[in-house]
């Protein structure tokens, strides 16, 4: 039997280990492979860093030890990995005296974990290791770092790493980094490896970026700025509109001069590449408020080439034939799309304060009308009575919502997208008001309302959204969302996962235990791009309508929407939560592989 000297343990005689190569000692729990190789011995940890493979039961030839389950190789006599998705093994030091072997099972670190697990989230980013990301994000939260923290460096990665700028990747990982409050610790953790294996997804096998520096004066005013970084974007004059870009910020202009700087762009043509560039604008001040405006410079200069780039809804025909919305528009705005002379014509009527406007009781049902120039109308007559950019984003974002909440399921599938599209950018269109209150931005909400319009088909007939003032209270609030849960287990119970969330209020159930719910639901599938943000989007927008004491009949509609639209997606094969379940036991330490020697249960 093993005994201590010193803070040594003893393994075996050095005769028995050079005869057998190999041996396998356990001390307080921790299983180390001891190896006798080249007239030397070796001892590692026994658990493959990969996916906890005994290294007991590997190969060692040429002073490499090889892993039989996936091969990985380790240098022995210090534990580095040939192969960066493995991770190096942790080697222990050994001595020899008077013919017997010893190993110090306690050796210091070379790295504390968040250090570890930070160098580990950089490899796994590098080359797009779901595994290694997986491990990193958890390692890192367990060490109790702040989720900012890789969300920032995440972050720098994704826009140094992808030539074509900012894109679905980075926009989860700002959804993502939205969220974190609203899910249960664990999905915390299951938020943060969506986020950065987006991003890595986003920029395997892409160009790095090649920046453009500031102007070398800062002596630049703002509206000087603006009207070149907009010339530049309409003539898709990339290189330009980053120069004018990172001068403005370089400037000293804050964040609210610098939004309205790109949102004016951002909406000089309506509702640009299906509302994804106003979305990927907004998510990234969004994402800067997470991580700090010093990195504003890199990343808002990633918004530059999908705003060059972008299609844009004036050149489509949906837009002009068989009612040219187009030429709505510019009746209001004064002129072309880019214009707004009309707008501050209207604005300045109503003064702009938004105290003396309440939206008329037709006004979501002239929204949600099939007359075009009566929702133009509303909304002109509304700006002139005073509505805000906020105030009147609100109420279309709340059309929007119901679009999705009614979506008719005898639609083809890829409608859901069409209605998800329009939510999502007066979502974005929404916080981007409360972030500046440019004139431009008004645009931006005459688009949502056109988009409304267009996506009436859509609701023929309307889904009815579920009462909760006509559900039977009285069940136990947890039960329903047991049932929610299971819901979304099968395929195609829209309606049924509606309807639930309607019981749950009418049980007067806890809205944050419900959106853990819904985020748990959401954080265990493979979800997509458009499932990720449809969620956070959903959030967001019943927070507002609870901060503004909206009724329950409207504040919930976003949550009744969601639930349908993820109903719609679930069932999914579920690879990333594998990925993650077995990141999790192996940060803690249990047994992933069984040894066919091994009777136990894995």
């Amino acid at each position: 039997m093993a005994t201590s000297s010193d803070d040594l343990f003893e393994v075996a005689s050095l005769e028995e280990l050079e005869a057998e190569g190999r041996t396998l000692i356990s001390r307080g729990g921790k299983a180390l492979a001891v190896f006798a190789h080249e007239g030397e011995i070796r001892a590692v940890d026994n658990r493959c860093p990969h996916m906890g493979f005994p290294l007991a039961e590997g190969t060692v030839d040429d002073g490499i030890l090889t892993c039989h389950w996936h091969h990985a190789r380790f240098e022995l006599s210090c534990g580095d990995t040939f192969d960066p998705w493995a991770d190096d093994v942790q080697t222990y030091p050994v001595e020899v005296r008077d013919g017997t072997v010893y190993v110090d099972p306690t050796p210091e670190r070379e790295k504390p974990p968040d250090e570890h697990w930070a160098d580990r989230l950089e490899a796994g980013l590098a080359e797009n290791l779901r595994l290694v990301l997986a491990k990193s994000t958890i390692g890192l939260l367990d060490a109790g770092v702040d989720y900012r923290s890789p969300v920032e460096r995440t972050l720098e990665f994704g826009t140094q790493y992808r030539e074509a700028g900012w894109s679905s990747g980075l926009t989860i990982l700002g959804c993502m980094a939205n969220v974190m409050d609203d899910v249960a610790s664990e999905d915390r953790k299951r938020a943060l490896y969506t986020g950065v294996r987006h991003v890595a997804i986003d920029c395997d096998g892409e160009p790095p970026t090649v920046s453009q520096p500031a102007f070398s004066t800062t002596d630049v005013s703002l509206e000087r700025l603006k009207s070149w970084f907009r010339e530049c974007i309409e003539v898709r004059d990339a290189d330009g509109a980053e120069r004018c870009l990172r001068t403005a910020v370089a400037a000293g202009y804050d964040e609210a001069a610098v939004a309205e700087l790109v949102f004016a762009a951002a909406t000089d043509h309506p509702y640009l590449s299906t509302g994804h560039v106003l979305d990927f604008a907004n998510k990234a001040f969004e994402t800067l408020e997470h991580v700090g405006w010093e990195h504003a410079p890199t990343t808002l200069a990633s918004l530059v080439e999908p705003l060059a780039t972008a299609s844009r809804s004036d050149e489509r025909s949906s837009w002009r034939q068989p009612v040219d919305l187009v030429a709505l528009l510019e009746e209001v705005y004064g002129g072309d799309v880019t214009e707004t002379s009309g707008l501050e014509t209207l604005a300045s009527a109503g003064g702009g304060t938004g105290s003396s406007w309440s939206p008329p009781e037709d006004f979501q049902p002239t929204l949600l009308g099939d007359d075009p120039e009566a929702i133009v109308d509303a909304l002109a007559d509304a700006v002139r009575a005073g509505a805000t950019t906020e105030a009147l984003a609100a109420e279309v974002v709340h059309a929007a919502a119901t679009r999705v909440a009614q979506f008719g399921t005898a639609n083809e599938f890829s409608d859901w997208n069409t209605v998800h599209h329009t939510f999502t950018y007066a979502n974005a269109v929404h916080q981007s008001t409360r972030r500046t209150d440019a004139i431009e931005l008004y645009r931006a909400v005459f688009d949502v309302a056109i988009n409304v319009y267009l996506d009436r088909f859509l609701n023929t007939p309307p889904a009815p959204i579920p009462d909760p003032e006509e559900n039977e209270t009285g069940r136990d609030p947890d039960a329903i969302l047991e049932d929610l849960l299971e819901t979304f287990d099968a395929e195609g119970e829209v309606d049924r996962a509606g309807r639930l969330v309607a019981e749950f209020v009418a049980c007067d159930g806890d809205a944050d235990e419900l959106k853990r719910t819904l985020g748990h639901g959401l954080l265990r599938e493979d979800a997509g791009f458009h499932t990720l943000q449809n969620l956070e989007a959903a959030f967001e927008q019943f927070e507002l309508a609870r901060e503004r004491g909206e009724d329950a009949d409207r504040r919930w509609v976003p949550l009744i929407a969601t639930a349908r639209y993820l109903a719609a997606h679930f069932p999914t094969r579920r690879e990333a939560e594998q990925t993650f379940t077995i990141a999790a036991r192996l940060n803690r330490g249990e047994t992933i592989h069984k040894s066919p020697s091994d009777s136990s249960t894995v």
